[in-house]
């Protein structure tokens, strides 16, 4: 029941990223279908502000640990909140490999989230290689049945371009394809020294079971995210608020103004204008 609650869930509610809901589902099902995963399952989120990727993990977290979020078992990591300063990368390394252990050898159905990974400092993420591979017992720990999603802006303008140069050639959001965009990810995330999966051996390894490309949104994705909004506030749905709304947001490229700059980022935060 659990899958497909998920499944509905993000069929009603995740706007205009039929890619993802493929993705994400299809990592999940294999997943939890599996009595004895060789590997924990391992997801990397891609794209530009506001389309979904942090609203995505959340969504799946809420589905697997009955607190969500708040879960004991869920683990959160921000670069700029666990990690900022370079000088102490060293202490980070033993600080993270040692939560990771103590947190997996509490409980194996453990998640770890990985926020901003294009703010990470290049080497400290590879202490986790361990973890995540396919080898029996790490130090003792049976850690197979953990679940690791990497969240990242990087790749975001390649998946854009992409995306364009697409709508261009007449192809249609739904015929994107993973075979289309996962290239230019690549050498976005992985070939970037600027980047958190530098010369990784996560990626050498190819430890990332799911690349999970988050596609630009268009102003009708925005107008359902408005809509969206204004239920959950208790607000009236009037037409007219829902244009403004969506107006006001800017879109590019220069000449289409096809997609939106910030995703469904400010839908929230403009409503309160309108009220």
């Amino acid at each position: 029941h659990f899958v497909s609650g998920l499944e509905f869930d993000l069929a009603t509610n995740l706007v205009g990223q039929p890619l993802v809901r493929q993705q994400v589902m299809k990592g999940v099902r294999e997943f939890l279908g599996n009595p004895n995963p060789v590997k924990p399952l391992v997801m990397s989120f891609h794209g530009s502000t506001g389309t979904g990727k942090t609203y995505v993990s959340s969504m799946l977290i809420r589905y697997l640990f009955q607190r969500g979020l708040q879960s004991p078992y869920v683990h959160h990591f921000s670069p700029i909140v666990h990690f900022p300063h370079a000088e102490q990368i060293e202490q980070y390394k033993e600080n993270l490999r040692h939560w990771i252990q103590g947190n997996l050898t509490n409980c194996g159905r453990s998640a770890f989230l990985f926020d901003e990974m294009d703010k990470m400092h290049p080497g400290l993420i590879d202490v986790i290689i361990p973890f995540l591979g396919p080898s029996w017992v790490v130090y003792g720990t049976n850690y197979r049945k953990a679940i690791f999603i990497f969240i990242s802006n990087a790749g975001g303008e390649q998946i854009n371009s992409v995306t364009l140069a697409l709508w261009r050639a007449r192809k249609d959001r739904e015929e994107i394809s993973l075979q289309d965009l996962e290239p230019a990810i690549s050498k976005a995330v992985f070939e970037n020294p600027q980047s958190g999966f530098w010369k990784s051996g996560i990626i050498n390894e190819h430890l990332i079971d799911f690349v999970v490309p988050f596609l630009p949104l268009k102003h009708h994705h925005v107008k359902q995210c408005v809509v969206s909004e204004l239920v959950q506030q208790g607000l009236e749905v009037r037409p007219g608020v829902v244009q403004e709304v969506a107006d006001s947001i800017p879109y590019f490229p220069e000449e289409e103004k096809l997609f939106s700059s910030t995703g469904c980022k400010t839908v929230a935060s403009r409503i309160s204008f309108f009220f």
